[in-house]
């Protein structure tokens, strides 16, 4: 689904690269999570492989065209744009040329946010919003869900609502998941793989294998 070969990317298009020789790949059914400190490269990882960005060099293939992305929760936290639950995903239906109109209530119902709809997204918790958010994602029916780091900002039951939806999507769904995380536990409990990044590359690993790495590492502490 997803084929990331050799790249390089800078905003100025020369070096010092952000991204320097970078191969990543994703099957259909994965639910891969990126790991990595601030400034590895992941959110620019995930915005080359959206288009929002374009390589200085190297190749990108992404094999579906059903692709939905979710941000943090904190990136409406201090909008006060006056729209609610309802608008915000009825108005994204019509973009998306969805004729049914149930298909807004249906994303909703599915994240268990359907008695909100008619709260301004300004009122909700980072909770709430996020669980909006993939309400969002979800709409179109997508192959491929990619997230930035779901549990930013989210309170600790909203995040085991959040996670165990995504890992029904995925093994109940057979949607992709790829997620920029920095929760550790869940990256290791909900993925296929892990894609750690450092230094502006990265590798593949197994989440058990990783856990006992970070394990080692860190004295018995996983951090």
């Amino acid at each position: 689904m997803i084929c990331a070969e050799g790249l390089y990317f800078s905003y100025t298009g020369k070096a010092p690269y952000i991204l320097k020789n970078l191969y990543f790949t994703a099957c259909d059914g994965d639910y891969i999570s990126i790991l990595g400190s601030n400034g590895a490269g992941k959110s620019t990882l995930v915005k080359l492989l959206l288009g929002l960005l374009l390589p200085v060099s190297g190749k990108i293939a992404v094999s579906d065209e059903r692709v939905a992305f979710v941000p943090q929760a904190n990136d409406l936290a201090d909008s006060r744009f006056p729209i609610t639950v309802g608008e915000m995903l009825d108005s994204y239906r019509r973009l998306l040329k969805i004729k049914d109109k149930r298909r807004t209530q249906q994303a909703l119902e599915a994240v268990g946010m359907q008695a909100l709809s008619d709260r301004l997204i300004s009122d909700l918790s980072g909770g709430q919003r996020q669980k909006v958010f993939i309400a969002r994602g979800i709409l179109g029916n997508p192959t491929l869900l990619i997230l930035d780091e779901p549990s930013a900002g989210v309170d600790l039951d909203s995040r085991k609502e959040i996670y165990s939806y995504l890992k029904r999507l995925n093994t109940g769904k057979s949607v992709t998941i790829l997620s920029v995380e920095h929760n550790l536990e869940a990256a290791i409990q909900n993925s296929t793989a892990i894609y750690h990044m450092s230094d502006g590359t990265g590798h593949t690993c197994d989440p058990a294998a990783y856990r006992r790495e970070l394990l080692f590492a860190n004295g018995g502490v996983l951090q």
